[in-house]
C-alpha cells in the first residue's frame, strides 16, 4: 500500500523502506501486539541507518507516535497520517464490536471488505492493498491494544517535528485540533478531497507533502516551519512522473489555525510504516 510513496521517494533518491507490522502482509501469521509492532519499527529504522524519518498511516501513524515517543534516538522527524482521533473511545468499541462479528462470518468479512476497498480506493490503489494481503484476522487485536496506547500523552513527549497529515474527508481527524495542541513542533496538513487512506486516495498530494516534510528535516528549517513561518508548501517541483503534487493540492495550517478548513469539515483515525533515512 506505500508503492506510490516508495516510487516516488526513490525517483527523488531517498532510502525508503515499508514495513510489516506483526499480522500484517509477510507477517499475517503472526499475533499483532503494541510491543512487537514497536521492535518491528526499531529494526527497521537500524535496517536504514539508526536514524529515520518514520511515516504511518492510521495504525502505523499512531504506532509512528508511540515509537517516536520511546524512541527518540531513531526519529529525526514523523509522519503521522489518518490518526488524529483518541483510540479508546465510544466509537472504538462499536468498530470493535463489528470486527467480533465479522470474524464469525464464513469468509471472515472478506467480500465485504474488497468491496468497500473497490468502492473507496481508486484501481491503482485498490491493486496496492490487495497485494499486501488483508489483514482481517488482526482487527480484534488490534482494535483491543491500540485502546490502551496513551496517544495524546506520546505525542507531548516527542521532540521532534511531527507532521499531522490528514484527508480532507477522513473519519478519524475528529480530534486533531487536540493532537496539534500535544505536539511540541506539530504542523497540520489537510489533502483536499482525500478519505482516510490519503496516500492512496491522493497518492500525489501526499508525495508532495511527504518530500516537504524530508527537505525541511534535511534543511534544519522544522521549526521555523512549523512556527508558522512557511504560509504554503515550498518550492518541490512536479517531477517528470508525476509523482508530486501542486501547491493546491495541500493545505497547511499554521499553529494557531488549528480549527475546520475552509470547507467546514472539523479536522482527522486507523496500515503498514515506511520510513525513510536522511540522504
Amino acid at each position: 500500500m506505500w508503492r506510490p510513496q516508495l516510487d516516488a521517494l526513490e525517483r527523488a533518491g531517498r532510502t525508503a523502506l515499508a514495513v510489516d507490522l506483526p499480522g500484517h502482509g509477510r507477517r499475517m501469521g503472526e499475533r499483532f501486539t503494541v510491543t512487537g509492532s514497536l521492535v518491528a519499527i526499531e529494526e527497521a529504522v537500524d535496517r536504514v541507518g539508526g536514524r529515520a524519518v518514520v511515516v504511518g498511516l492510521s495504525l502505523g501513524g499512531y504506532l509512528g507516535i508511540a515509537h517516536a515517543a520511546r524512541r527518540p534516538d531513531q526519529v529525526d522527524g514523523l509522519v503521522a497520517a489518518g490518526c488524529s482521533s483518541v483510540p479508546d473511545q465510544p466509537a472504538t468499541a462499536a468498530w470493535l464490536l463489528a470486527a467480533r462479528g465479522f470474524a464469525r462470518l464464513p469468509d471472515r468479512g472478506a467480500w465485504l471488505n474488497q468491496r468497500l476497498v473497490d468502492t473507496a480506493l481508486p484501481p491503482k490503489g485498490a491493486q496496492a492493498v490487495a497485494d499486501g494481503g488483508f489483514a482481517l484476522e488482526v482487527m480484534v487485536d488490534l482494535l483491543s491494544a491500540m485502546r490502551q496506547v496513551d496517544i495524546v500523552g506520546d505525542l507531548r513527549r516527542i521532540t521532534c517535528p511531527v507532521w499531522l497529515v490528514n484527508g480532507q474527508w477522513d473519519h478519524f481527524r475528529l480530534q486533531e485540533r487536540l493532537f496539534l495542541a500535544a505536539a511540541r513542533y506539530g504542523h497540520l496538513v489537510t489533502v483536499r478531497g482525500a478519505t482516510h487512506l490519503v496516500n492512496l486516495v491522493r497518492p500525489v498530494a501526499f508525495n508532495r507533502v511527504l518530500l516537504e516534510a524530508l527537505d525541511s528535516v534535511d534543511a534544519g528549517e522544522a521549526s521555523a516551519e512549523l512556527l508558522g513561518v512557511r504560509q504554503g508548501p515550498g518550492p518541490h517541483a512536479p517531477d517528470e512522473a508525476g509523482g508530486v503534487g501542486h501547491h493546491d493540492d495541500v493545505v497547511p495550517h499554521r499553529g494557531e489555525d488549528s480549527g475546520p478548513d475552509a470547507s467546514g469539515v472539523p479536522a482527522a483515525q486507523v496500515e503498514p510504516v515506511p520510513l525513510e533515512h536522511r540522504a
